[in-house]
């Protein structure tokens, strides 16, 4: 098995050198793969979704309206409208949504963060190692995508544990798991982040163990209730 390739934005540039990829980009990346029928397994390190508390305060009782409600107050797939804007009030002032409507406290957190000593809360801002902005630059994206190619597409676990056969599945990753067992070698820090999450991939479809991996040990009361890796997903029974 050869080493993962690199992706290069199909921005043009100014000085013959690489772009970064925008949002808008890998959406429109992802979505192109998707119709054209490409099985394949995209892993995108941002938060997909809020703490319990964020549901509860809002009366959120799924992730679709969970979405449906985030855009109307983070509206970053919108065309020059950055995570900035909302939260200074630069888009209040032309008429959009007000700054601090839909947020959190930096102390709170999803089940998998409580899990380990190193993450950042989705709503902790202006830190080294923040989630934060990438995360509420991304939600409103997966929306769009879940729009365009629902059919084609399974955003793990929000559309189940399991993705159906055939499918292409997108799935919030946290790189520093894979970091250190992959040489770094010339990579930038984000390069290599995203080489080792494909590596790795890459390597347990090749061994055939990566379907272990879409199933968790979970411990749950009957109804599931399952608040757990990337996620809040409330059984559709409620």
């Amino acid at each position: 098995m050869g080493s993962p390739e690199r992706q290069f934005s199909p921005a043009p540039s100014n000085n013959n050198m690489p772009c970064n990829w925008t949002p808008a980009e890998i959406a429109a990346y992802l979505m192109d793969l998707a119709r054209k029928g490409v099985r394949n397994v995209a892993g995108i390190d941002h938060g997909f979704s809020f703490p319990v508390g964020y549901f509860k305060r809002h009366r959120l009782k799924s992730w679709p309206q969970f979405l449906d409600n985030f855009i109307h107050y983070w509206p970053t797939d919108g065309d020059h409208v950055y995570v900035d804007f909302v939260r200074d009030g630069a888009l209040a002032r032309r008429g959009g949504p007000p700054p601090g409507a839909r947020t959190g406290r930096a102390t709170e957190f999803r089940l998998c963060e409580r899990w380990t000593s190193s993450a950042r809360s989705v709503f902790h801002f202006d830190v080294q190692g923040q989630v934060a902005k990438s995360t509420h630059a991304g939600i409103p994206w997966l929306k769009r995508i879940r729009e365009a190619v629902g059919g084609r597409v399974h955003i793990r676990p929000f559309d189940g544990w399991t993705p159906a056969e055939g499918k292409a599945v997108i799935a919030e990753v946290y790189p520093s798991i894979f970091r250190n067992r992959y040489p770094r070698e010339k990579r930038t820090t984000d390069q290599h982040d995203a080489y080792a999450v494909s590596r790795w991939l890459a390597e347990s479809a090749a061994r055939g163990v990566l379907g272990r991996y879409f199933d968790p040990p979970l411990t749950t009361s009957s109804p599931v209730r399952a608040t757990s890796q990337w996620l809040r997903k409330i059984d559709d029974r409620e």
